[in-house]
């Protein structure tokens, strides 16, 4: 019994586990994935018309929500500081200016997002109305970031599949080459090798952005989507980025 015990408590996946469990955005990203699941799972037992259990669904929900927005109190200042880096590397116009309005318009929706945890803990009461504005301002700063991540994904696709494609063409070319151009060839057959990942992880956030773009946008009243299709959508998303952060942590296998 020892010996099982010992084989599951040591497999390796549950050290990967751990480890992902030890980083703060791993946390996140594993109680964002049941909160949105239990925002979908209320809505489907309200539908049903349970509203007891549907009740207990949508505390766990809340509570998640409020434990994230603590998880997250210092990431403001991580993202002004992204801000900051991509406006002294030089780069491709529209990228830059979308990744830097990007990165403030997340500190600011994060920023908002304090304060609207410090009123759900009471630590500070705001009124009402006041409440209120800070959710809205949350949102539409959320929603910014999101739009703008869209347009910069979008940007960096392009730039890809040109430089993709002009490496392949340099490539095809073949014949005699000195030094120089051997060099250059060198450097054009490392694009073709770089471009696919970096195309795929865009692709990859891109889809991410797409779904979470109707969270803020429905809590704006810009689109009428259910509970349940938010719930679905934001597990997709959550579940995608904590793979990310899984094979940031432990590595691609």
């Amino acid at each position: 019994m020892a010996a099982i015990a010992s084989q599951v408590v040591l497999h390796p996946t549950v050290s990967q586990g751990l480890k992902f469990g030890g980083t703060t955005l791993g946390r996140d990203k594993a109680y964002r994935a049941i909160q949105y699941f239990a925002r979908f799972y209320a809505w489907f037992l309200l539908r049903k018309g349970d509203k007891e259990a549907a009740a207990r669904w949508n505390a766990l929900k809340i509570h998640l929500a409020t434990a994230r927005k603590l998880l997250r109190l210092g990431k403001p200042f991580e993202h002004l500081q992204a801000g900051l880096k991509a406006a002294l590397i030089s780069g491709p116009a529209g990228e830059q200016i979308t990744t830097i309005g990007k990165q403030i318009a997340y500190f600011a929706y994060l920023s908002f997002d304090a304060l609207v945890w410090v009123n759900a803990v009471k630590f500070y009461s705001f009124s009402t109305e006041t409440s209120n504005k800070i959710s809205k301002l949350s949102n539409r700063f959320w929603l910014a970031g999101i739009l703008l991540s869209i347009v910069n994904g979008a940007l960096k696709s392009v730039r890809l599949a040109k430089e993709e494609r002009r490496s392949k063409r340099s490539k095809a070319l073949g014949g005699e080459k000195d030094v120089s151009q051997e060099a250059e060839q060198e450097m054009r057959l490392s694009t073709i090798i770089a471009v696919p990942s970096s195309r795929d992880a865009t692709r990859y956030q891109l889809v991410i952005d797409l779904l979470d773009l109707w969270i803020p946008a429905t809590a704006l009243g810009i689109s009428s989507m259910n509970d349940g299709v938010l719930g679905i959508f934001g597990l997709i998303t959550s579940v995608m980025a904590g793979h990310k952060q899984w094979q940031s942590v432990n590595g691609k296998k």
